[in-house]
This record gives structure tokens, sequence and C-alpha cells, in this order.
């Protein structure tokens, strides 16, 4: 369904009515699409240790999780292991290197489904949302306040690489502002490889994917760099509470990075990154933008505005979210971009513009890949090898 054609515009006009004229609704309904099921899991421990089973009263949206099948647990901080130096940088290429093509669930709808309007699918798909994030607030509260600890599994879709050594926490932020908790997974080197000087990536993700299908990646790069990574999931998205809006991934990222700084690098804001791809473009660029503290900014596949991705038109200039372009004028850290000049999803003038407005101070050397889209980057031969080169480099600069 095309934003610009007929039936779209009716729909989005019935929704933008029905919410009470709400914006943030109308564009979350356009932006955001989560992984249905998701990729992973949070499995819930007590505090003996024991896990908690699904209660009855849990969400209807939530028994999908039970009909997934689920890998072993990965490891996280109840199974500490040390990284060996010793190993070699981990070459992801080929069919044994990937997530392996996943039908979306709601791909196969039924006859029903067909026959309702998009106006008609658009509520439902907000209510169902709205009903699931009230459900999980009532969860977690109850989750914190009798100490239970998380442990992620992985979807048996996925082909996980081995954990390459490093620890692994599961935990649930609390955002008091959007009432969700958000599914977060952090990435540490062991304390034997810190310095004062290890950086923290926080890492917000594309659109269609979650922390589960991420974890290939955070693990190359926390061994490849000796960082930590902080990967966690919008409001609406896998584990997390709440509803996708664009609001709440500002609220979202916020969070994440009050915690990041207090509990991962001892109140340093100068040792945190932000890595925004695609969609997390939007929030990175946000908090980049209010906050002068941090240490650097990397941009994978940005836009300058997410209506722009869908229509040059200002027609529905009104609907416009994540507005990057203004946003990197005047960020304050060193900032990298990286596009493919075949991205058909977010066309590569999107990212070129956003470099060229990065404040010369801080505008880095820039990687435009040749013969890559949106989501290939680190595919093929050599590919992953000159990303994690790409990525050392920016960030070995940041101290000097």
């Amino acid at each position: 369904m095309c934003c610009c054609c007929p039936p779209a515009i009716r729909a989005l006009f019935c929704l933008y009515v029905q919410s009470g004229c709400s914006k943030g609704s109308v564009a979350g309904a356009l932006t955001f699409f989560p992984p249905d099921p998701p990729l992973y899991k949070f499995e819930r421990i007590d505090r003996n240790g024991n896990v908690v089973h699904e209660s009855d009263d849990d969400e209807d949206d939530e028994s999908l999780d039970e009909k997934r099948e689920v890998s072993t647990p990965v490891i996280d901080e109840m199974d500490r292991e040390c990284l060996d130096d010793d190993e070699e940088l981990l070459e992801v290429t080929g069919p044994t290197g990937r997530v392996e093509p996943i039908e979306h669930a709601g791909a196969s709808s039924n006859d029903e489904d067909q026959e309702k309007s998009p106006a008609q699918q658009l509520m439902e798909r907000a209510q169902k949302l709205r009903r699931r994030a009230k459900a999980r607030w009532v969860r977690d509260c109850k989750d914190t306040a009798n100490g239970v600890r998380f442990r992620l599994l992985l979807d048996s879709r996925l082909v996980s690489p081995p954990s390459r050594g490093a620890v692994i926490e599961s935990v649930k932020l609390p955002n008091t502002k959007s009432k969700g908790y958000l599914a977060t997974v952090i990435y540490k080197v062991p304390k034997s490889a810190e310095t004062p000087h290890t950086k923290t990536i926080i890492y917000s993700h594309g659109n269609a994917t979650d922390v589960g299908a991420m974890y290939m990646l955070q693990s190359v790069i926390v061994h490849a760099l000796a960082c930590n990574v902080v990967s966690y999931d919008y409001s609406g998205y896998g584990e997390s509470g709440g509803v996708p809006m664009e609001n709440n991934t500002y609220t979202d990222i916020e969070t994440v990075y009050e915690y990041v700084k207090e509990k991962v690098c001892k109140g340093n804001a100068k040792n945190i990154v932000l890595y925004g791809q695609s969609v997390g473009s939007g929030p990175s660029c946000h908090l980049a933008y209010k906050n002068n503290e941090l240490g650097g900014l990397i941009l994978h596949s940005p836009f300058t505005s997410g209506m722009r991705v869908l229509t040059p038109s200002r027609l529905l200039s009104c609907l416009d979210i994540y507005p990057n372009i203004n946003k990197i004028r005047h960020v304050r850290c060193p900032t990298m971009v990286i596009h493919g000049k075949l991205d058909q999803e977010v066309a590569f003038h999107h990212g070129r513009e956003m470099h060229e407005n990065i404040p010369e101070e801080y505008r880095r050397d820039p990687w435009w890949i040749r013969d890559r889209g949106h989501n290939d980057i680190t595919e093929g031969p050599g590919m992953m090898a000159e990303y994690v080169r790409r990525l050392r480099r920016f960030l070995s600069n940041l101290d000097e």
C-alpha cells in the first residue's frame, strides 16, 4: 500500500481522526514494523534461579512466544566467560554467517483480513499494540518488584556464531514517559580487557529487526573492536513494552543513555558513541542534537527525514517525523556516515546530504559503498573486515 494512493490516504485520514488528530499515531503506522513474532525472547528467572513461566493473565498476543522454538540461551550475566585474545576476527560471509530469510508472520493473511479496509487494518493494529503495551507494563512492573532477571534466548530461525567470549547481560530498563520497559542487551568486554578509554556503542537498529537479529553483528563488534555494545528494542518492539512512536524512540534512547552513562561508563559520557542504522538514525541524531557530552556518532544508511523517504512532495509534511537534516547541523561530536550507493530503501542522496550538513569541525570521512544497498553493507568477501577496519579507525581517532 503506497502512502500516496487513494486507499492509503483515506486510511491515514481515518486513523488521524480516530486517534484524536494524533500525528504520532499516523507516523507510527507508516514507519514502524517490528518483527512479529520477535526473533528472540527474554527468559524470566526468579530470585531462586528458577524459570518463571508465562502466567495466565499475560496478554493473548504474547502467547505467540510459546509457539516459537527457541535455541539454547546465549551467555548472559549468569554465564560469564573471558575473551580469548588469540581468536581471529569472525568473517561473516555466505549463508552460514547470515540470518536466514524469514517470512514475515503477517505475510499470509486469511480471507477475513484481506477483506478489511486499510483504515480498519491500521486501527486494529494500533489497538492491538495499545492492549499489549498495557499488559506488558503491568507484567514488567511485577517482575521488577519480584526481582526477576532475564536471559536472552535466540529464535531457532537465526544462524548465530559462538558467543566469542563476551559478557552478555539482559535487562529491562523502565521508560516511565512511555510506560514501557525496554528490552536491552549489554555486550561487555571482560574486565581484564577494559581500559579508561574503552568505548561503549549504543546501537539503535533499523526498522524490521530487533535485538535478537542483531546478536551476530554485536558479537563481532565487541570482539573485533574491544568495545562494549548496548543494543535495545524501541517501545513496542520485541520484548519491550510501550507502543512504537517517534517521541517514544526519543525517550527510549535517553533512558538507555542515562543507564549506560551511570552503570557502564561510570559517568564518562565521552566514552559513549551512538550508532544509528536507518530508522535508528532518528533517535541517534536526536540525542546527539540535545547532548554535547557524547564521544561520537555513527550514522548507517540514515535519512534526511522520515517523510522524505516516502515522497519528495511536501504535501504530507505535516506528518513528517525524524527531521534529521535539521538536527545534524547542530551536533557537537565527531560524526561518520555510512551509506550504500545502491540503496533502494533510503536513497544514497540522503546519506550524502547528511554528511554535507555535519559541522565541518566534527565531520569525519564517510564510507560510501559503491556496490551495496540498504541491508547488505557487511555481506560478501572481505566486507565485514572492511567494516570493522572503518569503525576501528573512527573509534581510535576519538581520543586524539
